[in-house]
């Protein structure tokens, strides 16, 4: 299970319009040593308002919610803040996804996950991983992508300001790989990796690696 740096609090933001569910996601998450819940609303408007006083870490947004729904909410969050965002619903059809991961957030979680799963997706997404790695579900980004028309500016231009290594890096990112594993891979250290890692999410302008790997699809850098 992803970790934390040693001695700090992720703070977290959660909103459903469902009192039981926002209550029963609060204490699994306040239990935890590592984790802080910061704010409970009730809608995306809330959210929004929350996220841009407190300043958290994960925001954890209800698809459905009134006043303003979660995807909306999603794009606000993640085009004026930091904040990384988990998408909650209790449908798990393709458009919702792909619309998540078009709104910036950095994962999607059905509300019958085990609470183990639950704590460990904050931890990943707050460490800036996303909910990649060996247990992220390639095929449905690549099917999403697939099923999704091309973006009007050429994701290819983009992809000549990396370096050959960078690129490799996107490469082995994209087939699910860990720093660790990518590591492994290209005879580098882990820390080479993470700037490798780094400098492509700036020079690419992506926020995770989730969004890394769909603009591998977009670009057929993987098949």
């Amino acid at each position: 299970m992803a970790e934390p740096a040693a001695g700090r609090t992720l703070r977290v933001v959660l909103a459903d319009d469902q009192e039981l569910v926002r209550s029963g996601f609060a204490m699994i998450l306040g239990a935890q040593q590592d984790i802080e819940v910061v704010a409970e609303v009730g809608d995306g408007l809330a959210a929004v308002a929350a996220v841009q006083e407190l300043a958290p870490d994960v925001a954890l947004l209800d698809i459905r919610m009134p006043r303003m729904d979660g995807l909306e909410a999603a794009r606000i969050i993640c085009a004026r803040t930091a904040c990384r965002v988990v998408m909650l619903t209790t449908f798990d059809q393709d458009d919702y996804v792909y619309e998540s991961l078009e709104a910036g957030a950095s994962g999607f979680l059905l509300k019958d996950l085990r609470r183990d799963d639950l704590v460990h997706a904050v931890r990943v997404v707050a460490n800036g991983d996303a909910l990649l790695a060996p247990t992220v579900t390639r095929r449905l980004i690549a099917d999403v992508v697939r099923n999704r028309p091309r973006a009007g500016s050429d994701p290819d231009e983009r992809l000549r300001s990396l370096t050959e290594r960078e690129s490799e890096t996107l490469n082995l990112m994209a087939r699910g790989l860990s720093n660790a594993e990518i590591a492994r891979a290209m005879v580098v250290s882990e820390h080479t990796v993470k700037t490798h890692v780094s400098n492509v999410f700036v020079k690419l302008g992506l926020r995770d690696r989730v969004h890394a790997v769909i603009l591998a699809y977009e670009c057929g850098l993987v098949s």
